[in-house]
C-alpha cells in the first residue's frame, strides 16, 4: 500500500538530479534513499527508476507514478489548505528557488523569517543560477532577475531593479573616455554567461537618440556574477550588473557608472507561482513578506527611491 509520504518521497527523488542529490534535499544519507527506493519498489511490485551514466531515469512505471502521484499530492494539500482557511495559521510545504546571489543577500532573510512566524510550515530554499533548475515544477515559489520563461507559470513583480554598465575608476582613468555605447568597442568588457541569452550583445537607449545596441568581444566571461563583480572591482574591464548588485559599490566609489545619459534595459525582480500552489495562503504570505522586505528598496538612496 502507497502512502502519501512514499508520493512525496518518490516526487522529491524523481526531480533530483541523482541520489544523492535526493538525499541532500531530503536531509538523509545516500544509502537511506536506495533503501527506501527499494522498498517502495518491492511494495509496489515494479521497477520505478534506472541508473543511467546521465543521472537517474524514470520507468514507464515511474513516470505513471509520479503524474498520479502529483495529482493525489496537491488534492491532499488542496484539502488541507480548505481547512487551513478556517484558521489563521500558515502551514504546509513551501518549496522556494531564487539565484545565488539575491537568494543569500534577500530571499534568506525573509524565509528564515517566515520560518520563525510559522513554525507549523516547512520550507525549503534552493539557490541555483540554471534555468531548469529554477523553471521546474518542484518549486512552489520562484524568485528571478528579469525574464524567465516559463509558460506555465504566473508571474508577478516584487520590485524595480535596473541594470547599470560600470567600471572602477582605475580603470577609466587609465582607458579612453566612453561618451557613446560604440566607444565599448574600445574597451575589455567582461561578459556574465548564465543562460542561453547573447551575452556579446549590450542593448543601450537614450530618451533622445533612441535604442542602439553594441556587439562586444569579451575579454573575460563568468557564469558567476559575484566573481565578474569582482573583476570590475579589480579593474579588468566595464561590467553590466543588476542594480542591487553593484549599488553599495557604487556609493562606496569602488565603481562608477558609465554612460549615464543611457539605460541598460531593466531587470527587476519577480516571483513565478507554480500553477498549483500559487494562491496557497503560505506561498501568499512568503510573497507578502518579500514585498515587505523590499520596500523601500533597500539598494536605493533614500532620494533615489
Amino acid at each position: 500500500m502507497l502512502t502519501s509520504d512514499d508520493l512525496v518521497f518518490f516526487d522529491v527523488v524523481s526531480s533530483s538530479s541523482s541520489l544523492a542529490d535526493a538525499a541532500r534535499k531530503l536531509n538523509v544519507t545516500p544509502p537511506a534513499i536506495t533503501q527506501r527506493l527499494k522498498a517502495l519498489e518491492r511494495r509496489v511490485g515494479v521497477r520505478l527508476m534506472d541508473r543511467t551514466t546521465r543521472g537517474l531515469a524514470l520507468t514507464d512505471e515511474g513516470e505513471l507514478l509520479v503524474a498520479e502521484g502529483a495529482a493525489i499530492i496537491e488534492a491532499i494539500e488542496g484539502l488541507a489548505e480548505s481547512l487551513g482557511r478556517r484558521t489563521t495559521r500558515v502551514r504546509g510545504r513551501l518549496r522556494v528557488a531564487a539565484p545565488y546571489g539575491f537568494g543569500r543577500d534577500h530571499v534568506a532573510p525573509v524565509a528564515a523569517e517566515f520560518a520563525r512566524r510559522h513554525p507549523e510550515a516547512t520550507v525549503t530554499l534552493e539557490l541555483s543560477d540554471h534555468p531548469n533548475v529554477l523553471t521546474s515544477d518542484s518549486w512552489d515559489i520562484v524568485i528571478h532577475i528579469g525574464a524567465l520563461n516559463s509558460a506555465e507559470r504566473l508571474v508577478t513583480t516584487l520590485a524595480p531593479n535596473g541594470r547599470v554598465a560600470c567600471a572602477s575608476p582605475a580603470y577609466l582613468e587609465g582607458h579612453p573616455p566612453i561618451e557613446s555605447p560604440e566607444d565599448l568597442r574600445h574597451h575589455r568588457c567582461l561578459a556574465l554567461r548564465e543562460n542561453d541569452e547573447d551575452v556579446t550583445l549590450w542593448r543601450f537607449s537614450h530618451p533622445k537618440h533612441g535604442a542602439t545596441t553594441v556587439r562586444i568581444k569579451p575579454a573575460m566571461s563568468t557564469n558567476d556574477g559575484t566573481i565578474l563583480r569582482a573583476w570590475g572591482i579589480a579593474g579588468l574591464g566595464i561590467i553590466v550588473r543588476s542594480e542591487w548588485d553593484v549599488a553599495g559599490d557604487l556609493a562606496a566609489g569602488r565603481l562608477a557608472r558609465i554612460l549615464p545619459g543611457w539605460a541598460c534595459p531593466a531587470a527587476d525582480v519577480v516571483a513565478l507561482l507554480n500553477a498549483r500552489h500559487g494562491r496557497s495562503r503560505r506561498a501568499t504570505v512568503f510573497l507578502e513578506m518579500m514585498r515587505d522586505a523590499l520596500t523601500p528598496l533597500p539598494w536605493r538612496q533614500p532620494d533615489q527611491r
